[in-house]
């Protein structure tokens, strides 16, 4: 069937990396399979069962020669994924075929390395965000001092810095970045411990051995890149059912959800400022923003990445439900849904943040737009400033308020009404109550004066936060971005 003709995922096609794409294919799956094969046969075999060196080489001259149309012709006839490529594998290695997956269940493979793609996938989030976080350092400090309108409930408040701003963006990601060290210094394999979780079958290997089923656990995981068996075997969860805890893709998941809830609030913010012509994301030379509307230059970035971030938000109460609702040592009510929600959390989080750092790399700032909107609100913020002068100079500070309290009225409805310049200013120059002239009030009126600690605020924060992060993950610097159509 051509294959035009098939359901095809936008998060297989679309819009992640190579690299994420990679981590959840079939062919990174299978050969993890194989690879935990290896370590359990080689751990058995450290541990005294009757399994030779020729053996092991066979199994890992073959480890990455996987023969899928032997295993797919067989899954249609027993229904079994793993012991379908048990089957295969064995068919490949004659010799060891009788010692493959020897002791173990289904989920030795599927559970192993279902948390070995999960780190993996963790690892290449951490570095995108690490670099959407040095993007967003950059920018803060080229505009920390550019005073810009701040808004609360989406009205003109209190000035603060572009530059300032951005800082916001950039500590959502730091907390995020905290819960992914966590979680993912957290994540342990599920290890050797047989049907229900208890061992019984390599009890009955190692003829009642406690010791070398304990052992054999941290041994596999030590192989396969976890902590090293000499910790105590603490590479592994110290118990499971037939599967590990289902909390652990809740924890895993409810970090990439952050990262979307962090990602959508940045999107916002930059389409609001797109709107207002204050800011814009990158638009190439050719890009067409409108079928219908050629002028247009729609933020077509983030927009997608608020849809992205939306779908991540919803898919992260897949893992929650599944969680929820296992029964005892296991329910298999899991699988499907898990073999969806997982990969496509981490590939629809890739592409987020592949979005995030192209955004970030080629933001456009117009600064006469912005200083034109602040310099329409600044006298109305400059009212208390005023008053404080003028009781200075020996007036009553509740006449003045109530004063400018009707000037500032009049001044908002001729701007709302009439569509005309804000011209509270000239009015209280004109009232002898203050006793100030237009020149003095229009000194008062520079935007860098009502910014408060907004430029000090972004040096301190990049010192004392964001430097220390992006010293610590130096050698995960200069990822780029190329979104795709």
């Amino acid at each position: 069937m051509d294959k035009n003709q098939n359901y095809t995922s936008p998060l297989s096609e679309r819009y992640p990396s190579q690299d994420m794409k990679y981590i959840f294919s079939p062919e990174k799956k299978f050969r993890t399979w194989r690879k935990l094969w290896i370590a359990l046969a080689e751990s058995e075999k450290e541990l005294g069962l009757d399994i030779t060196d020729d053996q092991i080489a066979e199994l890992r001259e073959n480890q990455d020669n996987i023969n899928y149309d032997v295993a797919k012709a067989r899954e249609k006839e027993v229904r079994h994924d793993v012991m379908s490529h048990v089957y295969a594998y064995g068919q490949q290695c004659p010799t060891a075929k009788g010692i493959i997956h020897l002791g173990a269940t289904s989920c030795y493979v599927g559970d192993n390395t279902d948390i070995i793609l999960m780190a993996e996938g963790l690892d290449l989030i951490k570095t995108k965000l690490v670099n959407a976080i040095a993007q967003l350092a950059k920018f803060a400090s080229e505009y920390k001092d550019l005073p810009t309108l701040g808004f609360t409930h989406y009205q003109a408040a209190q000035p603060t810095t572009v530059g300032k701003r951005a800082t916001l963006w950039i500590q959502d990601l730091v907390m995020d970045l905290e819960d992914l060290e966590y979680v993912r210094s957290s994540l342990r394999m599920r290890g050797a411990k047989g049907t229900t979780g208890t061992q019984a079958s390599f009890m009955e290997l190692f003829d009642g051995n406690e010791e070398k089923c304990r052992r054999l656990d941290g041994m596999i995981a030590e192989k396969m890149g976890f902590a090293p068996e000499s910790e105590g075997a603490s590479g592994v969860y110290p118990v499971t059912g037939q599967t590990y805890s289902r909390k652990v893709d809740s924890r895993v998941l409810n970090v990439l959800s952050g990262i979307a809830q962090s990602a959508h609030k940045f999107s916002n913010d930059i389409r609001l400022l797109q709107h207002m012509k204050e800011m814009e994301e990158p638009f190439e030379k050719n890009q067409i923003g409108s079928s219908a509307m050629a002028y247009k230059r729609n933020p077509m970035r983030s927009e997608r990445m608020a849809s992205l971030a939306n779908y991540v938000m919803s898919d992260s109460m897949n893992p929650q439900i599944t969680a929820a609702t296992q029964w005892f040592e296991r329910t298999l009510d899991d699988s499907a849904n898990k073999r969806i929600a997982v990969s496509e959390a981490f590939l629809a989080t890739d592409s987020i943040l592949e979005l995030y750092i192209n955004i970030t790399s080629g933001l456009v700032v117009y600064p006469e737009v912005i200083r034109q909107h602040l310099m329409a609100e600044l006298p109305f913020m400059a009212t208390e400033n005023i008053i404080m002068d003028a009781v200075k100079a020996g007036g009553d500070r509740q006449e003045l308020h109530e004063r400018i309290r009707q000037h500032s009225m009049e001044a908002a409805k001729v701007v709302k009404e009439k569509g005309l310049p804000n011209d509270l200013i000239e009015r209280v120059s004109r009232d002898s109550l203050f006793g100030v002239s237009e020149e003095a009030l229009m000194e008062t009126l520079k935007p860098e004066n009502y910014v408060g600690r907004a430029p000090s605020q972004v040096t301190e924060f990049l010192e004392n936060v964001v430097e220390p992060i992006l010293s610590k993950y130096d050698e995960l610097l200069g990822v780029e971005a190329e979104i795709n159509v």
